[in-house]
């Protein structure tokens, strides 16, 4: 199984931690800083990413800002309060999730 796989389930999540942790970021910026976390292991797509953060942002998880930068208008995301409170939920059920895939991982060869 390739990671992107596995980090389709796990891109919300990913997205709500780093707004968390950062305050606010723009979508290319989200994508670079979790190929830096990485080392290049983790890959998001700008077709992975944009339909969620305008799921998020019409769901009232997100709230943006567009601000001028360059000659180029930047539209910048950050959590709503119900967004935080959504990160912590999101963190915690995943956080339980690998501590089960853990269990599993990790079981003690028995004889057949």
């Amino acid at each position: 199984m390739r990671p992107s796989a596995l980090l389709k389930g796990c891109l919300e999540p990913i997205v709500l931690q780093m707004l968390k942790e950062h305050g606010r970021m723009y979508g290319y910026q989200l994508t670079q800083q979790v190929k830096e976390l990485t080392k290049g292991e983790l890959s998001i797509t700008e077709g992975a990413l944009y339909p969620l953060l305008h799921r998020l942002e019409a769901a009232g998880v997100l709230e943006t800002t567009v601000e001028q930068m360059d000659n180029r208008m930047r539209k910048y995301y950050s959590l709503t309060r119900s967004g935080k409170k959504q990160a912590e939920l999101s963190q915690h059920a995943l956080t339980t999730f690998i501590e089960n895939l853990q269990s599993i991982f990790h079981q003690p060869k028995t004889a057949s």
